[in-house]
């Protein structure tokens, strides 16, 4: 195991720690919202308002990643998210329910815009630690990162709901930012801080990035690829737990929750000790096509040993679709430009999440339920196949999602641009 690999650990770890909490704080506040409004679409917005903040804010961040101190860029973005969380505290404290939900959004925004500094930092850090054999492995770790949000997040976040209110859940995401500080910044002080000489604007700048992206065809494709795929996670994201809660409560939410990201920690854990070099586009279709199939019978029957099931077979394929678009984006931007590569393609691939958010949980309420509910022929045999319940209008939308995505997977083989991005790594290597 190589210094910087080490190196690479530490980071990790306390990065995990930061994101677990941050987990707690999200799965409380989204079954917050839906109890207390009862509706989809508001946690959607609840998840957009985690969300967008930090998605239009990352371009920048990656390009103040190539510009400045990465180690100080992540140290401000993890301690500044702090505020967000007190803005939220105070609401729940001091607001009338009228203004309540508008006080959690601001916080949840706030949090999400100083935490976009991060992401873009530590993504251009790996490149600077790391051989390229070892790209691969940690990809594969890293995916472990936003799976801690729903690995044991959920359960511990029903539990301590349910004894403690969501107060003692916030104080607990603040205090595992506390923890995680000084530990990253006693790691980060080992690393050489590189302040990189400024010769473009940052409109250049983010000019510059987006050309990187745009003139490779088979970068692109990825990218939009991502947003395709993104829409489908979103959608499940949003509607999960109001599907699950309609039949299994809170305590279940959270235990299949926490089931179905175990499914990534794995998928996780043997993409850290496996090295993947080749076949990298079969990979990709094959790992989408699986996340479709397991997406739609996730959804498909109010079982909650299927539920579990499927869920974790779900977010299992999940880091291999990953880990070969990463490589292939890693192997394409060289390490001086992937800062802002990394921000815009953060941006733009991840317009599918913020669709999903805004719109699955209002199609959801306004269309697909009503439809449902009118009981015509074809409502009716949905019903037949699906079941009945009160969260089967979401768990439709969800297996929607999961036959758009399978039909993504089985049209990706006429994507040349993608096999002849990896075609080329392979002559360069060679």
């Amino acid at each position: 195991m190589s210094n910087g690999y080490k190196k690479f650990l530490l980071l990790w770890g306390a990065s995990l720690i930061s994101a677990s909490g941050s987990g707690m704080s999200s799965f409380a506040l989204g079954i917050f919202i839906y109890q207390k409004t009862g509706m989809s679409s508001m946690t959607g917005l609840m998840i957009l308002a985690g969300f967008l903040p930090g998605l239009l804010f990352s371009p920048f961040a990656g390009v103040l990643a190539d510009r400045h101190d990465r180690r100080l860029l992540m140290l401000m973005g993890d301690g500044l998210s702090i505020t967000g969380l007190l803005c939220i505290l105070f609401s729940l404290q001091f607001l009338h329910e009228t203004f309540l939900i508008g006080g959690i959004l601001l916080g949840a925004a706030i949090s999400s815009g100083f935490s976009s500094l991060v992401e873009p930092s530590f993504r251009a850090t790996i490149s600077d630690l790391l051989e390229k054999e070892e790209y691969t492995k940690a990809s594969g770790m890293v995916q472990l990162i936003p799976a801690s949000r729903y690995l044991l997040s959920p359960v511990l976040s029903g539990l301590v709901l349910s004894i403690a209110g969501i107060r003692s859940i916030l104080f607990l995401d603040i205090l595992t930012i506390l923890i995680t500080l000084p530990v990253t910044y006693a790691v980060r002080k080992e690393m050489k801080g590189v302040c990189r000489p400024v010769e473009a604007k940052l409109g250049e700048d983010l000019k510059f990035g987006f050309h990187i992206i745009y003139d490779k065809k088979g970068l692109w494709v990825l990218v939009m690829l991502g947003i395709l795929v993104s829409f489908c996670l979103g959608t499940v994201q949003t509607l999960m737990i109001p599907m699950l809660l309609s039949f299994g409560g809170e305590s279940f939410a959270g235990f299949a929750t926490t089931i179905s990201a175990f499914g990534m920690l794995a998928g996780g854990l043997i993409l850290g000790r496996v090295s993947i070099k080749k076949d990298l586009t079969y990979i990709l279709q094959f790992a989408l096509f699986g996340m479709g199939f397991f997406m739609a019978a996730f959804a498909w029957r109010e079982n909650k040993i299927m539920v579990c099931l499927f869920g974790f077979c779900l977010f299992l394929s999940l880091p291999f679709a990953n880990t070969a678009m990463d490589y292939l984006v890693r192997v394409t931007v060289p390490s001086v430009h992937q800062g802002k590569a990394w921000g815009l393609i953060g941006l733009i691939s991840q317009v599918g999440y913020v669709a999903a958010y805004a719109l699955t949980g209002v199609l959801v309420d306004f269309i697909i339920n009503p439809f449902m509910q009118k009981e015509s022929g074809i409502a009716r045999a949905v019903l037949a196949l699906i079941g009945r319940g009160e969260g089967r209008s979401a768990a439709l939308m969800i297996i929607l999602a999961g036959a758009f995505l399978m039909i993504i997977a089985l049209t990706l083989p006429c994507r040349n641009e993608i096999r002849k991005l990896e075609e080329e790594h392979v002559l360069d290597a060679a």
